[in-house]
């Protein structure tokens, strides 16, 4: 049996912040198909192992406790795994990136692909997105972060907020050249830190692997192709 079963569905996009999470503390875990996850969407929340919308669910398969939400899920695996600061600040601070950054997915797929990307509405987002890059600079600044060293916190070893700043630009910019390209001008010190933690050799291979598995996609569907007609 595994450490965890993880319901997601076959893209790298909001589950892969947990994927990070879990390749980084060398935990195992079973991905369950889009068959099974739309069985467990169609139980009536009474019937849910947590009651929940829609995935990303994660059951821990040591309790069998079961956790919907990506950012609370984020937050239990760093208290468990130990990968959060042990200060209360330190802890709201994590709460906060993981919050931001699942912010950003928001945006970036305009809420879940309510609406489709245009050209004039892209050009309107690009300073928004260049904002929320320019967020995680002063964080990881204020907290001692430079270009060659560091960590977006401050902590000694990286934690959940760096796993998830890793995985959240990684995967976004290996996937859309420009927007790499302005994570590196809006926040050299942070692309930078990407760059390090994704050369770790498990988010190393959890990329690896995901290439491998889901090819180039990103989030899937519609959503994502107009985002690839205009973030070129």
């Amino acid at each position: 049996m595994t450490d965890f079963d993880l319901y997601y569905w076959p893209v790298p996009f909001r589950g892969q912040l947990i994927r990070g999470i879990l390749a980084s503390a060398g935990k195992t875990w079973t991905e369950h198909d889009s068959d099974e996850i739309g069985q467990l969407m169609a139980s009536s929340p009474a019937e849910q192992s947590t009651p929940f919308m829609g995935p990303p669910v994660l059951v821990d398969n040591a309790s069998g406790f079961a956790l919907s939400e990506m950012p609370a899920i984020a937050c239990y695996l760093g208290e468990k795994l130990d990968l959060v600061p042990p200060s209360i600040e330190g802890r709201a601070r994590t709460l906060k990136v993981v919050n931001d950054a699942n912010d950003v997915l928001d945006e970036i797929t305009l809420d879940g692909g309510r609406q489709m990307w245009t050209k004039e509405t892209w050009r309107d987002f690009v300073p928004r997105l260049r904002r929320w890059m320019e967020i995680w600079e002063a964080t990881g600044i204020r907290c001692g972060l430079r270009h060659e060293e560091g960590t977006l916190l401050g902590t000694a070893t990286p934690g959940v907020a760096d796993i998830v700043s890793a995985v959240l630009w990684s995967t976004m910019t290996e996937r859309f050249p420009a927007i790499e390209a302005l994570l590196r001008d809006a926040a050299p010190n942070v692309a930078a830190l990407v760059r390090r933690m994704t050369e770790m050799p498990r988010l190393k291979r959890l990329a690896e692997q995901a290439r491998d598995e889901y090819g180039s996609s990103y989030c899937g569907g519609e959503i994502e192709q107009s985002l690839r007609k205009v973030a070129v």
